[in-house]
């Protein structure tokens, strides 16, 4: 994606590289937007609350507050079926 067009061109390109960072990595995941002066409890329980309810792992929290900031989350979901196989290699 061509970010210069984009006001704010560097944090832009470390919030996109983290994202696809992760989904290469990772594979879905949610990422929240909020617009806020400091991120609170709130909005972490927000997209935990996400993660619980889907099968979906892993999550970004961004705010493009007065500062801007990120916070990436995973919540082991029981509900998704993982092999003890896929467990294994993936905690090496």
């Amino acid at each position: 994606m061509n970010t210069d067009r984009f006001k704010y061109k560097e944090i832009t390109d470390i919030i996109l590289g983290s994202f696809y960072e992760t989904y290469n990595e990772l594979g879905d995941g949610f990422v929240e937007l909020k617009a806020v002066r400091i991120l609170n409890h709130a909005h972490e329980a927000q997209l935990t609350n996400y993660l619980k309810a889907t099968n979906i792992e892993v999550g970004l929290l961004l705010n493009f507050g007065r500062k801007p900031e990120f916070k990436r989350f995973g919540f082991g979901n029981k509900r998704k079926n993982i092999s003890d196989d896929q467990r294994r290699s993936a905690a090496e």
